[in-house]
């Protein structure tokens, strides 16, 4: 749900284009993936390369800012490489 959250906020934040530009994909691409875990992990990548952006979406869903890391980690390859 959070990364469907980070979704409408790249929408309404008028990051759209910017979001497609980056990945590429178009509208009917995001309309048909949007339920998919890893379309939504992408959208949680995009998101976390700006810290304004991470700022926004947990503003705008009333999350603390780590939690959209926390979220990221679940979906897939989210998992974190141990270096020790």
């Amino acid at each position: 749900m959070i990364a469907l959250g980070a979704l409408e906020w790249v929408i309404g934040a008028e990051l759209l284009d910017t979001f497609q530009s980056a990945t590429g994909v178009d509208r009917d691409t995001i309309r048909g993936a949007a339920g998919d875990p890893e379309f939504l992990a992408g959208v949680m990548d995009f998101v976390m390369m700006n810290d304004d952006w991470v700022r926004g979406v947990c503003d705008a869903q009333s999350l603390p800012y780590e939690r959209l890391m926390e979220a990221r980690a679940a979906l897939p390859g989210g998992d974190m490489p141990h270096w020790t």
